[in-house]
Formats: structure tokens, sequence, C-alpha cells
């Protein structure tokens, strides 16, 4: 990734990023784009870091902060805790009507796809404490807790409660080799699904797995899938914003 070089030139484009009475976070991110548009900043460069765009642009820390903030937010630079910040990539697409192996949307783009393992255990069933589990009759589920990387960014948190039952073999699986996706399509073929889809804040964790700031707008989908024998699998998937679309097809 190349490093944006900082010098007198921001200082012009700054004055020439909008009329003196424009705020001045505004015209930060006139600037921003107006340099990426035209090619000078590219996919994946880094940008000059908070401290060198006060002291370039004589402005204040807080100024700036939210203007990246703001670009941030609307998918324009990607922002990487203790890093810097990046020009983003397009945002990419996540089927919404269909369940896919994000495995295999990441390779179909032409990325590497890796998963980290957090957590994988037995647990309790609490419907109470997640909802999810509402549907879920036995006594303990399966839980784990991974993170998904298109080359080497983390594009989602994947937290999911699997019935024994139903996939025995669960925790048994080595999930850095395979999805989740991909064992229970295997082991409880799917017959029929639920997606519902929220704007929020990642939790902390979430957020510190993901590696982005605590305002970040994020992308949830609550999923649950069920097989001919019952509920299979409950699933909370983040995303952060910046990174991610969602789209389908549909007819009448």
């Amino acid at each position: 990734m190349a490093q944006v070089a900082v010098d007198t030139e921001l200082a012009t484009l700054f004055a020439q990023a909008g009329a003196e009475s424009a705020p001045a976070y505004e015209r930060i991110k006139r600037m921003v784009v107006a340099r990426i548009e035209a090619g000078h900043w590219t996919e994946g460069d880094l940008l000059p870091s908070e401290s060198q765009l006060v002291a370039a642009l004589k402005l204040s820390r807080m100024t700036v902060n939210r203007a990246l903030r703001e670009l941030a937010a609307e998918g324009v630079v990607q922002r990487l805790m203790g890093v810097g910040t990046f020009v983003a990539p397009a945002k990419k697409p996540s089927a919404l009507f269909e369940v896919k192996n994000i495995a295999d949307e990441v390779q179909q783009r032409g990325h590497r796809h890796r998963t980290e393992v957090i957590l994988l255990r037995r647990e309790q069933t609490d419907p109470v404490t997640t909802p999810l589990l509402r549907e879920m009759v036995q006594d303990t589920v399966f839980h784990s807790l991974l993170v998904h990387f298109e080359d080497d960014v983390p594009i989602q948190v994947e937290d999911r409660f699997v019935a024994p039952a139903v996939a025995p073999g669960y925790l048994e699986q080595d999930f850095t080799k395979r999805t989740p996706n991909s064992y229970l399509s295997e082991v409880a073929p799917l017959v029929r699904g639920e997606h519902v889809v929220e704007a929020v804040h990642g939790s902390p964790e979430e957020c510190r797995l993901l590696h982005i700031a605590r305002d970040e707008p994020c992308l949830l989908i609550r999923r649950r899938t069920w097989a001919a024998s019952g509920l299979v699998s409950a699933a909370r998937l983040v995303h952060p914003g910046s990174r991610n679309r969602l789209e389908g097809t549909f007819t009448p």
C-alpha cells in the first residue's frame, strides 16, 4: 500500500475544495473525494494521519477527525485502529436473499479468504438472553465466534449457535479450513431461512475484532436456518458498513 505524500499541495487543494463559508470538515471531505476521483489517491493508499492533516491544513484535530469519521461512514475511506486511514475499496456485495458461503463470495472476487476462530464450545441454552434460540429445545447449544477476512481485512464477525442434535460433529470441525456454512449445508441441508437486517453500532468486542472505531456504522444480519428436522442454526453476522453492501434479486 502506498503512503500518500503530505506537502503544501494539500493546503492548496483544501482552499480549492469549496467556498470559505463551507464548514472546514466538509471542505476536507471534498478534497479527499476529489483526489480519489481524479485517480491521485487509489484503493489501498494510506492517507495522511490526523496529525499530519492538522499540521498541513492548520485546523483543529476535532475538525479533521470529524471529516475522516464521516468519510469512513460513507465508505470513502477505511480506518483501521492503530494502523491508519486508507482509500476504501469498492464495497463488497453480499447476498440478501440467499445463504451463501462467505469463503466462496470472497474467492469469486479474486481475493483470499481466511478465518480466525475466537470461540468454539458447548453452552447452556438461554432463550431469554439470546432470543434467536427461542425454538431450540435442547438444554445446550454449540457456540462459535469467528472473524472472516478478505485478504488481511476483517469483513465479518460471525457469532453462531447450532443445535447439537442436528450437527453433532460441529465442535470437532476445523473452521480455519472450512466455514460453518459449508459444514452445516452438508450435514443439515437448508429447507428454510430467515434474515433480519439492521443498521447498528457493533459491540466493543465486535469493533475490536473488525478493527473499526466504536462509532462506525455496521450492517447486522440476524440469520436463522432450518433443516427438515427443525432449527439448525441462529447467527449474528456483523459487517463494517464501509466495507459491505447487500444486494439481491427478486421477481413478482
